[in-house]
């Protein structure tokens, strides 16, 4: 006879066991492959970062490129387009398989609907997730720009500063990127490190970076660069007169999105006003 208790104390056990030993493999490092490694390393100037083997599949590569994903929002962020993909495909499976687990349970209490409509919901209610992540990685975008672009602020006030120091523009770019933290300046030095690597000069490095996420006022940072490192010009003065106008700039499209919000609010209140002028002149209006 079976001892179903002990049998399924057994699996329990087991399947807990499994998952503390899956969970405990993810936390520890792994060995860092060495081929993919340095191929990253070796890259011709200009080129895209190719995405870990080990963390792509093949099939995701089409369905990226048949989405069209946004490269340099997907490059800030530090997304892959087959990553994009997978997050729009498993949405897009979410809200597929949402009405229909609805239907499928009004229909176990006995309550009946039609077949088009799960059908059509899910269709809908897919495209309205799909759509729902693809402007998620839109506003991170976005607001990851605005932090990238006021910490190129401070990027350029720290050169400016390693230049009057004396040092010279290469070493202090390198120094200034040492500086602070945060993933901004982590991306500023892999990029400075990735060019001492290759032998490639690091304003060149930072301009291919700045094509590569959309943000020109880091490419601005490689140009004034370029002249102090070619012909010896004295930048300093260049590099603090562009981070204070690179500021200006930052504080006036705060201002603009500050007046913007400010406008949208004031159409709950027009509304509320219509309310209230309704409950008033209710009483009057039903008298007649």
């Amino acid at each position: 006879m079976t001892n179903w208790p002990l049998t399924i104390g057994v699996t329990a056990g087991g399947m807990v066991g499994l998952g503390v030993f899956l969970v405990v493999r993810e936390l520890l490092p792994a060995t860092p492959a060495l081929g993919p490694a340095l191929r990253r390393l070796h890259q011709p100037p200009g080129s895209h970062p190719a995405a870990p083997a080990g963390h792509r599949l093949e099939w995701l590569t089409g369905l990226a490129r048949w989405l069209r994903p946004p490269h340099q929002q997907l490059a800030l962020l530090g997304r892959t387009p087959e990553q994009y993909a997978l997050s729009l495909l498993l949405s897009a499976l979410i809200g597929l398989a949402s009405p229909t687990l609805l239907s499928i349970t009004f229909a176990a209490t006995g309550v009946g609907m039609p077949v088009a409509v799960p059908v059509l919901g899910s269709l809908g209610l897919a495209l309205v997730c799909a759509w729902l992540a693809h402007r998620a990685v839109l506003t991170k975008a976005e607001a990851a720009r605005a932090e990238f672009r006021a910490a190129v602020c401070t990027y350029l006030d720290l050169v400016a500063l390693q230049l009057s120091a004396a040092h010279g523009p290469v070493q202090s770019l390198e120094r200034a990127a040492e500086v602070c933290d945060g993933w901004v300046f982590d991306r500023i030095r892999e990029s400075l490190r990735l060019a001492q690597l290759q032998m490639h000069s690091p304003w060149d490095e930072l301009r291919d970076l700045a094509d590569r996420i959309g943000i020109p006022e880091l490419g601005d940072v490689g140009a004034i660069m370029r002249s102090s490192g070619s012909e010896g010009a004295q930048v300093h003065e260049t590099l603090r007169s562009r981070a204070d106008s690179l500021r200006d700039q930052i504080r006036t499209d705060n201002l603009a999105r500050a007046e913007g919000v400010t406008g949208r609010l004031d159409i709950p209140g027009a509304l509320l006003v219509f309310v209230l002028l309704g409950f008033a002149t209710y009483p009057f209006v039903a008298r007649l």
